[in-house]
């Protein structure tokens, strides 16, 4: 579904082929949560990795859309967006 479909103007997008629920002007990470998706990438090691300062300034919710790398703390969610998380070594651009 990639148009409005709720009465407050609520949309899916998906998280790893998993239909996620935003509202306009929310971001990818605040979506997330609200879902209960707390990890959003994995770093070389192996941990897992998720929303920390929720203000774009540590990068540890970066996460893949359109083939770039975005905070997902603040990129708004959109509908029919395509978001899938990080596994290992990926760097934000900055």
């Amino acid at each position: 579904m990639t148009e409005p479909s709720g009465a407050d103007g609520s949309f899916t997008f998906t998280f790893d082929g998993v239909p996620v629920r935003g509202v306009p002007g929310q971001a990818i990470g605040a979506a997330l949560l609200v879902a209960g998706i707390r990890s959003v990438r994995r770093t070389p090691g192996g941990s897992e990795r998720g929303m920390f300062c929720g203000m774009g300034v540590c990068f540890d919710c970066i996460v893949l859309v359109d083939r770039s790398t975005v905070r997902s703390c603040v990129t708004s969610a959109s509908p029919g967006l395509v978001v899938s998380r990080l596994d290992g070594g990926a760097h934000a651009d900055r």
